[in-house]
């Protein structure tokens, strides 16, 4: 019994070399990634009838039928990635078409009446205040309480403005970059970016930078939008991930939450959008939201949604480039030669600017501005006004102007709101 098993080990010992003797020829005969093609598909099928005899069979027969020479089969390869690489093409440049259209929807939308609250505040400080900081903690910290002062007075938009204008450049956001002393312009910019964007989507759009080296340190805003995973909301601040959805459904984005939502829009990838999320869920894998304008929560629901960051290259481009249909109707400038806030009372309005000046005041800012025909900045603002009259320091710093000035107009915007 024992010699009739030891003989069945040996048959199939020499099976098995029998075989690595002809894949060993076979190997020697056949460019490589033929083989390997080859042999994949007779190890399936000695694995679904493991019989040696149809693995000796099958190797021989597939290597030989489906031959090609290594240039040949690279030749093919590239053909296949490069009709692969044309489709793949195709889908993202229809997508990106899509998203445009969408993209000039929402847009539109951002000027739709019936949309905007009812009214809108917008400040301007010209960034070279942060020159005057003695440090890059000072520096930051400043812009910090920039942005905090216009969260706590529901500011839509901030406006860092260069106070040396930068008229020789085609492209003025490079220009500004590249002029060292605006570098204090953009680094404001980036820092009142990263203190409005709600901390679950900071790291998408906010790499490492020494301009935000100790913004981290900064206090937070804790906007309305600024919400935590356990916190309850109709709306939610996202981004659209670059993740394949079937076609006419949408687009996913991330909302800060465990799950991620399905919107109604198809929109490029890292896009910044306003979720309002359906009231009723359905689905146990995601969220199901609508894109909606970021003035929607203020409007309906008087919740305030943060501020809106504008770099304008000069002073009068504070006024040249505003967002707004129609522009600011109504435009203050504050220096402690203006006229005492007092003994003014506003007119109604729809789009409010406020202008701060810097070291050397709004006198130094239209000096650098040589596109303004004014000769005196009064000449610039429907009111030109003290708002803090017998001051007790000789200076005040524009973010303590900030403060006193928002703080002094509230109970005029409010009476000026509940109009409407």
């Amino acid at each position: 019994m024992a010699g009739h098993l030891l003989r069945k080990q040996i048959a199939a010992s020499i099976n098995v070399l029998y075989l690595v003797t002809i894949i060993f020829k076979i190997w020697m005969a056949i460019p490589t990634p033929t083989l390997l093609f080859s042999f994949v598909n007779i190890m399936e099928k000695v694995s679904k009838n493991g019989n040696f005899e149809s693995l000796k069979s099958s190797f021989s027969k597939d290597a030989v039928t489906s031959g090609m020479s290594w240039k040949e089969w690279k030749t093919k390869k590239k053909e296949e990635h490069k009709k692969w690489k044309q489709e793949k093409l195709l889908k993202k440049q229809k997508k990106l078409e899509e998203s445009k259209k969408i993209s000039e929807e929402i847009a539109a939308s951002l000027n739709d009446s019936q949309i905007q609250q009812d009214y809108t505040i917008s400040i301007a400080v010209p960034g070279s205040i942060l020159d005057n900081a003695q440090s890059p903690e000072l520096k930051t910290y400043l812009a910090g309480q920039i942005a905090r002062a216009a969260a706590i007075f529901n500011v839509n938009e901030i406006i860092v403005f260069s106070e040396i204008a930068v008229t020789n450049f085609d492209d003025d956001d490079q220009a500004l970059k590249l002029h060292k002393k605006n570098h204090g312009c953009v680094q404001m910019v980036r820092i009142l970016q990263f203190l409005e964007c709600p901390q679950y989507l900071r790291k998408y759009y906010f790499p490492i930078h020494k301009d935000l080296e100790y913004a981290g340190l900064l206090n937070p805003l804790d906007i309305p939008h600024h919400l935590r995973v356990d916190d309850e909301s109709p709306y939610r601040e996202g981004i659209i991930l670059n993740k394949p959805v079937k076609e006419g459904k949408g687009s996913y984005a991330y909302i800060g939450l465990k799950k991620t939502a399905i919107v109604d829009k198809i929109i490029e990838p890292n896009v910044r959008v306003t979720v309002k999320l359906d009231k009723e869920q359905t689905s146990k894998k995601h969220y199901k939201g609508k894109v909606i304008s970021p003035y929607v929560p203020y409007k309906y629901d008087k919740i305030y949604w943060g501020y809106n960051v504008r770099l304008a290259k000069s002073l009068s481009a504070v006024f040249s480039e505003c967002p707004f249909k129609g522009g600011y109707d109504l435009s203050i400038g504050t220096s402690d030669k203006g006229q005492d806030v007092d003994s003014v009372t506003f007119p109604s309005f729809k789009h409010l600017l406020i202008i701060f000046g810097g070291l050397k005041g709004l006198e130094g800012c239209l000096e650098g501005d040589e596109t303004l025909e004014a000769n005196e900045p009064n000449e610039l603002f429907n009111f030109y006004l003290n708002t803090c009259p017998s001051q007790g320091s000789r200076t005040i710093r524009t973010e303590e102007a900030v403060l006193i000035t928002l703080s002094v107009l509230r109970p005029q915007l409010n009476s000026v709101n509940n109009s409407l």
